[in-house]
């Protein structure tokens, strides 16, 4: 899978996240790092949006800032994560397809675990209906 990536502040959580991704075959697409928070998360979600990525994976420092750039771009929906359930729903139930993380909150264990959660789930249709109305 093309994962897009971005951060505001390059930190030790977001580089082993980054190096776990591509330990597990993913193609890691370094669109921001660093980058100004809401200028990382528009990078995600034009990466995702133009096709040069599947989904994105994208930090600050309170996660909300890149999200709120990164919905700014059309065809992105893109959700602030701070588990593992909202991570798993989110792609499920929203058809998310950007995961923006917290600098302050976010570990790497917890990290890996949400980030797992994101990628190993798809929609599963139920909400369409409710998708076509953000288009």
């Amino acid at each position: 899978m093309r994962i897009a990536f971005g951060t505001d502040d390059t930190t030790p959580v977001t580089e082993e996240l980054k190096a776990d991704l591509a330990a597990l075959g993913h193609e890691v697409v370094v669109v921001a790092d660093p980058m100004r928070w809401a200028e990382a998360g528009r990078a995600v979600g034009e990466a995702v949006a133009g096709g040069r990525a599947d989904v994105g994976v994208v930090f600050c420092f309170t996660g909300t800032g890149v999200s709120i750039a990164a919905n700014k771009v059309r065809g992105v929906r893109a959700a602030l994560c701070a588990d593992v359930e909202t991570a798993r729903d989110a792609r499920r139930w929203n058809d998310a397809n950007v995961v923006a993380l917290s600098l302050r909150t976010t570990t790497v264990e917890s990290g890996h675990d949400i980030i797992d959660a994101f990628l190993d789930n798809a929609p599963d249709g139920t909400e369409d209906d409710q998708i076509a109305l953000l288009r």
